[in-house]
């Protein structure tokens, strides 16, 4: 196991990552900043076969927790009175013919109704595919470049989920649009404006928008994803991939380190202003999500954290931070990843755990 202190050993850490290695996950990195100073650390392996621990420093696809940086840079725009948040989105983006209900806010929040076009999942238990997301379908496909356009219209033939602004449904189109909003606003693509507004005034050289780029560059552990044919599991290295099948859905690559700078100064109030920042975490009472994070309330022990992981064939991103910014959790997992999402449920109980340790002092959340 790898460890790195800046300030004391923390063996309740070192037990935390070695548990979700232990509990079937190939890979973990692990940054806490707190009241006793920053630990990281990482355990499991690089790469399947072989021995070596994954870099403590390694670059990892971060999925959705590309959407708080987005969300971000839009609400940098209301900022400005460039946009207005409660106005149509159509008004930016008439050429997908959008209902006028929608609003900036919407899309934000993901009360637009838009079909998600990675697939719907309904309650009762049907799904409306949408592209080739996950599967052997998904594998072979893996290289292919999408156009954000394309994403769009395709979401935009299907039903819409409800009508705007009537409830909450997670659609990954909503920050592709969010996205496009950016970017015809600004005149510039969403890597610059990310560059310009974000990355560089926080000193983020680690993190960047891959477009159709297939690499992570620098170190990094290796992601899987597992699929039947002819009767036999096979197991592919996914590592390398063209992202742009889930664009701002879930497209960057960053760090741990990149990860708490950036969640650190969005909490700390150092990219937006204060009004805006509250309005950017004012739940929805349906789930508790604010215009591109969460909120959980961990009970007495631990308070309201905030945060917004991510999951993309094979790796995961943890980002979490106190109201204030002073405490942080950001870590990255990589895994053998599948259809059927079978590592799901012990990630959920492997993270409450991890996050009761940073937060709740090991308590269990009430």
């Amino acid at each position: 196991m790898s460890v790195t202190l800046t300030d004391q050993d923390r063996p309740e850490l070192r037990k935390a990552i070695q548990k979700i290695v232990d509990s079937g996950f190939a890979g973990v990195q692990l940054r806490v900043h707190d009241e006793r100073g920053e630990w990281v650390g990482s355990a499991g392996v690089r790469e399947l076969g072989e021995t070596a621990e994954p870099p403590t420093d390694g670059r990892f696809r971060i999925g959705s927790s590309t959407k708080p940086f987005v969300a971000t840079l839009v609400l940098q725009l209301v900022a400005e009175g460039r946009i207005e948040l409660d106005g149509p989105v159509a008004d930016h983006l008439p050429e997908f013919g959008l209902d006028r209900r929608i609003t900036v806010r919407m899309l934000l929040q993901h009360t637009s109704g838009v079909f998600n076009f990675t697939g719907e999942y309904y309650d009762d238990g049907t799904v409306a595919p949408g592209i080739a997301s996950q599967g052997r379908e998904w594998v072979d496909n893996r290289f292919r470049t999408y156009q954000d356009e394309e994403l769009v219209r395709l979401a935009l033939s299907k039903p819409a989920r409800f009508e705007p602004g009537t409830d909450w449904s997670y659609s990954n189109t909503n920050y592709v649009l969010a996205r496009l909003l950016v970017e015809k606003v600004t005149g510039r693509s969403f890597a610059e404006e990310l560059q310009r507004l974000i990355l560089e005034p926080l000193g983020m050289s680690d993190t960047v928008a891959p477009g159709t780029s297939t690499e992570i560059a620098g170190p990094h552990a290796h992601s899987y994803y597992r699929y039947e044919e002819d009767g036999q599991d096979k197991t592919v290295d996914v590592t390398r991939q063209n992202p742009s099948w889930i664009s701002a859905g879930g497209d960057m690559i960053s760090t741990t380190q990149d990860l708490h700078t950036f969640f650190s100064a969005l909490n700390g109030g150092r990219l937006l202003p204060a009004p805006l920042l509250a309005e950017m975490r004012e739940p929805h009472p349906k789930i508790g999500y604010g215009l591109g994070v969460f909120a959980q309330d961990l009970g007495p022990d631990g308070g309201t954290v905030f945060h917004h992981n991510g999951g993309i064939a094979g790796s995961a991103a943890l980002m979490y931070s106190t109201p204030d910014g002073s405490r942080t959790l950001t870590a990255s997992l990589t895994y053998v990843d599948d259809a059927a999402l079978t590592l799901a449920q012990t990630f959920q109980t492997v993270l409450q755990s991890l996050v009761d340790e940073v937060f709740s002092g090991g308590q269990a959340a009430g």
